[in-house]
């Protein structure tokens, strides 16, 4: 016998489909089900899936018979995180929309089916993490954005893989300014110092397995000065999960 709790959540989701009817994500194109992409804008997203670099997450263009292999960026120029994750190319399809949508078209709805994604693409090193802390926004910005759309995505993994998330621990007191059309260089020296845990706040992650939550991953400045101070205050290791990622051939 169908419980009393199933038969209320199957009326809910019956009266949402009658008040908004399902529509893709990306493109608005009436579909079956909330929280999802039509038929073509799901052959359009490019997962991000292996074979790719065990450090960074870049995919390998071509299968290169074994897995931990890494990159020659990664063996290069190693990054200050442990390893990093992602969703889909950044580049290409709705990834692109989905990530501005959420974060410049106040579309908090979109954080929940994202989340979801993410959980799935980082379950390898969530499963050892203690707490999930979002990529935060200088003071300043998060009053005229009035959210935090790093931490939207960490409270949706975190419901799908139970790690709690730490918004207060991870402080941004610099006010940097945009990356878009910087540099490498340009990028590590905008947010060089931006980040910092406060003294009284170290207790929380001193030898704690952290994983730090973004939306786009592009030279992994930003992640990287993060990292810095998360082991600096005694983090024993820095992950890092966002939706998509910058994949420069």
């Amino acid at each position: 016998m169908q419980s009393a709790q199933a038969k209320i959540a199957a009326i809910g989701h019956f009266l949402l489909d009658r008040l908004f009817p399902p529509v893709c994500l990306a493109c608005r194109k009436a579909i079956v089900q909330h929280g999802a992409l039509c038929a073509q804008c799901w052959q359009k997203m490019v997962f991000i899936e292996r074979p790719y670099c065990e450090r960074l997450g870049v995919p390998f263009a071509q299968e290169l018979g074994s897995e931990g292999l890494l990159s020659p960026e990664a063996i290069a120029n190693p990054p200050v995180y442990g390893r990093a994750r992602a969703v889909a190319r950044f580049e290409d399809g709705p990834a692109r929309q989905l990530v501005h949508r959420l974060k410049f078209g106040d579309r908090l709805d979109l954080a929940g089916p994202m989340g979801a994604w993410m959980a799935r693409a980082g379950s390898e090193i969530l499963v050892e993490a203690d707490a999930l802390i979002p990529i935060p926004l200088h003071p300043s910005r998060l009053r005229k954005r009035k959210f935090n759309h790093s931490g939207a995505l960490a409270e949706a993994i975190s419901r799908h893989c139970g790690v709690p998330v730490r918004h207060r621990i991870l402080q941004r007191i610099k006010p940097t300014s945009s990356q878009i059309g910087l540099s490498r260089n340009q990028r590590a020296l905008n947010v060089q110092g931006a980040f910092q845990v406060k003294p009284e706040d170290r207790l929380a992650i001193e030898g704690a397995r952290v994983v730090l939550v973004d939306d786009v991953l592009t030279s992994g400045a930003t992640i990287n000065a993060a990292s810095r101070a998360l082991l600096r205050a005694g983090a024993v290791q820095v992950e890092a999960l966002v939706f998509a990622r910058v994949v420069r051939e």
